[in-house]
C-alpha cells in the first residue's frame, strides 16, 4: 500500500507545482495532474479504473454546484445605467492606486469613476482615456456575496461600430458578446503596460488605423458603456441565454446555464 500513497501523493504534489508557474503550459499540465491523480486515488483504492475515471470526470461537472445554486436564483436588471459612484476603500480594492498611476504613466488621463448596484451585485469601473491613440481604459471590480475580482479593459471605438478591446478578464465569460465586439484576451496576471502594447499590436494586426477610430469625450465614454450593456442584455435574451421574468428584470435561462458550463470546460482547456 506504500508504494500507491507514494505515487498518488507525488502525482498531487507535481500538479500543485505546475499550477503555481506562470505558464500557461505548465498549468494546462497541472490541471491535467489532478484529474490523473484523482483517478489514480481511487483506482488505488477500489481497483476499479471506471471508477477512477468517474471520478477525475466529475470534477469537470463540479461547477454545476455553483450554476444550479447562485447562478439558477441570480437576477440581473434588464437596463444598466451608470451612476457616478466613489471608489471602493482601501481594503477592498488595495491595488487601485497603483494600477491608476501605472495606467496614467502611459498617457491615459482619468475621466471618472461610475458603477452601478443591484441587490447583492455591484460594479465599479474607473475610466481613463487617452487622446492621442483615442483609446478607452477602465479597470473595473466586480463584487457579488463572498466573490470578488477585477480586470483591466482597454477598447478602441471604429467609427463603423466595431469595438476592438483587449482585457484580461479572469474568468468564464458569463454571456455572450454582441457580433461587433473583437476580444484579444491576455492572462490575468499582465501588467498594463503589457496590455497597451498587446492592444496597439492588435489593431496593428487588423489594420485599424487611428483615424478610423472614433474620438470620445468623458460624456460618451459613459454613454458607450450603457450601450454595450443595454445591448449585451438584449443580445442575450435574444440568444436564448437570459429570459425576461415576470417583475421585468432577467434571469439565466436552461441553455444559458449549459452556455456557463462550456464557458468554464472552454478555459479549463485555455489555461
Amino acid at each position: 500500500m506504500l508504494f500507491p500513497l507514494l505515487v498518488t501523493l507525488g502525482a498531487a504534489l507535481l500538479s500543485i507545482g505546475l499550477r503555481s508557474f506562470q505558464n500557461s503550459y505548465a498549468q494546462k499540465a497541472g490541471a491535467l495532474g489532478i484529474l490523473v491523480t484523482t483517478f489514480l486515488g481511487v483506482y488505488f483504492i477500489t481497483r476499479s479504473w471506471l471508477l477512477g475515471l468517474a471520478a477525475a470526470v466529475s470534477w469537470l461537472f463540479l461547477p454545476w454546484l455553483e450554476i444550479l445554486t447562485r447562478i439558477r436564483a441570480l437576477r440581473l436588471p434588464k437596463e444598466k445605467q451608470l451612476r457616478p459612484k466613489s471608489p471602493p476603500s482601501s481594503d477592498t480594492f488595495p491595488a487601485l492606486s497603483e494600477i491608476t498611476r501605472e495606467i496614467e504613466d502611459e498617457g491615459f488621463v482619468h475621466v471618472g469613476d461610475a458603477g452601478w448596484d443591484w441587490e447583492d451585485y455591484r460594479q465599479f469601473f474607473r475610466l481613463f482615456y487617452k487622446e492621442e491613440d483615442r483609446a478607452q481604459a477602465a479597470i473595473c471590480l466586480n463584487e457579488q456575496h463572498d466573490l470578488s475580482f477585477y480586470y483591466l479593459r482597454i477598447s478602441s471605438r471604429r467609427k463603423n461600430g466595431a469595438v476592438w478591446t483587449t482585457w484580461n478578464y479572469p474568468l468564464s465569460y458569463g454571456l455572450k458578446l454582441t457580433p461587433q465586439f473583437r476580444i484579444n484576451r491576455q492572462r490575468p496576471d499582465q501588467s498594463f503596460w503589457q496590455l497597451y502594447q498587446s492592444h496597439r499590436e492588435f489593431l496593428r494586426r487588423n489594420g485599424v488605423d487611428a483615424d478610423a477610430i472614433d474620438a470620445l469625450d468623458e460624456e460618451q465614454i459613459q454613454t458607450e458603456m450603457e450601450n454595450d450593456l443595454r445591448d449585451q442584455i438584449a443580445h442575450n435574451i435574444h440568444k436564448g441565454v437570459l429570459k425576461q421574468t415576470a417583475a421585468g428584470d432577467v434571469k439565466y435561462s436552461w441553455r444559458g446555464m449549459i452556455y456557463l458550463w462550456c464557458q468554464f470546460l472552454v478555459d479549463l482547456v485555455r489555461l
